[in-house]
């Protein structure tokens, strides 16, 4: 094996590494993210905490507004003190949240501690995305965003099972003390996650870098932008020249991309139980939803490194806003599973395909901001989409609300796609390699 070749292969297995800490990470997201939404048709059905429908619904957007915070915060932070340190504040933060939720006494204290897991969860996922883009191959980076992003829905299918076997025996408490777990991981990801090279060196911290590569025996990357001067510089980089209209498109796709996955994510079990499903086969609708965006981060991100993953995301939306719409219809139990399955192929990961889109064309030393802003303006579809399901459940329009979140899907549809044209135009013209890889 030459010398070269060596080097790559240790490279990947660096790679390997953080990817894998990553994942983890994102798996105890997922799990705190979509466990209230899981337990939440047995808390309405024993009116845990004397929580309604229109209750339930605004406590939902509690976590999605602290995901706002956390992801307009985190991104701009990640990239002053570094995405490790983040990460493992974030990971804290969502874990000590949920023990809040497990022993409150009330809905304050209740939607206090989804409020503080919000901003740990928002924090975490553009942070995890930026760190992983930073050692992924540039010929498998949406491939490789799409594989972090299957632990988002393998915790979503781990809280479906936690709410099956434990809340029924144990009661929905006892659900909010198994996302405390993640605590115990905390340790490992500060043990053994390394910082990102590029963050170091566009730090201007390079023999910290050279002493972590050399730790790993991998290259210095070679980064030519610096961070430093303001705090807002990061920000105001997204909306220099003609970059505004670009970073707007990509905010408001995002936008109605969040508001159809918390909504839908938030609402799927309690609307299929008011359609007449029970509970096992209301969390069985979750359980192939998130079966779906697994399947659908690894073919829309192989497809995305092949095509371009703007162009991917604008078709996978239109395809998303076609299966929600049909859920509003009867059908029978089995056409109804499959619709779901295919629902949670296109929607997860046209919203994932944003982030590839934004993380790709990045550079390093901003690219923890741009994903970060473009999370967390769309967080405020996040907070809007749940809060809306709710209105509707309670006004017995539950049947509208699926197709008000497929309407925002074709909103989505449109942005991305315009965004995905001039990203296109853009890079021809000035011939911008990482353009050039994100759009295909």
């Amino acid at each position: 094996m030459s010398s070269s070749s060596a080097l790559s292969a240790r490279g990947s297995r660096l790679a390997l590494l953080v990817v894998a800490l990553c994942w983890l990470a994102v798996l105890f997201d997922g799990l705190d993210m979509f466990i209230y939404g899981s337990v939440l048709p047995h808390m309405l059905e024993e009116k845990a905490l004397g929580i309604t429908s229109g209750q339930a619904g605004d406590l939902g957007s509690y976590a999605t507004f602290g995901m706002l915070v956390g992801a307009l915060t985190a991104g701009t932070v990640a990239d002053r003190i570094g995405r490790k340190k983040l990460m493992v504040s974030c990971v804290t933060l969502f874990s000590l949240a949920s023990g809040i939720c497990a022993v409150s006494n009330g809905v304050a204290v209740f939607g206090l501690g989804r409020t503080l897991a919000g901003v740990g969860l928002g924090g975490l996922l553009p942070t995890a995305i930026s760190m992983v883009s930073d050692y992924a191959p540039r010929t498998r980076a949406a491939l490789t965003i799409g594989l972090l992003m299957t632990a988002h829905h393998a915790g979503g299918i781990l809280s479906a099972y936690v709410a099956l076997w434990i809340v029924e025996p144990l009661g929905w408490r006892a659900a909010f003390w198994v996302c405390v777990v993640p605590l115990l991981f905390v340790p490992v990801l500060a043990r053994f996650l390394p910082e990102s090279l590029s963050f170091l060196v566009a730090r201007g911290r390079s023999e910290e870098a050279a002493a972590l590569a050399g730790r790993y025996d991998v290259e210095v990357p070679a980064v030519k932008d610096r961070t430093g001067g303001a705090p807002w510089a990061n920000l105001l980089n997204l909306f220099r020249g003609g970059e505004w209209v670009q970073t707007l498109l990509y905010w408001l796709a995002s936008f109605g991309g969040l508001l159809l996955v918390y909504g839908v994510a938030t609402w799927l079990p309690t609307l299929m139980r008011s359609e007449g499903y029970v509970l096992g086969s209301a969390l069985t609708f979750v359980v192939l939803f998130n079966l779906g965006g697994i399947v659908g981060m690894l073919v829309a991100g192989r497809a995305s490194d092949r095509f371009g993953a703007p162009r991917i995301s604008a078709i996978w939306f239109a395809l998303t806003a076609a299966g929600v719409f049909l859920l509003s219809v009867h059908m029978p139990l089995t056409l109804t599973f499959v619709v779901v399955f295919l629902t949670g192929v296109f929607l997860n990961s046209a919203q994932t395909m944003i982030y590839a889109t934004v993380s790709i064309g990045s550079a390093p030393a901003n690219r923890a901001t741009a994903v970060g802003w473009t999370s967390g303006m769309g967080r405020f579809g996040a907070v809007f989409g749940p809060w809306l399901g709710g209105q509707l459940l309670a006004a017995d329009q539950g049947d509208r609300g699926f197709t008000a979140f497929a309407l925002a899907g074709t909103a989505s549809m449109v942005f991305i796609g315009i965004a995905a044209l001039r990203a296109s135009r853009t890079a021809q013209r000035d011939g911008d390699p990482r353009r050039l890889v994100a759009t295909g």
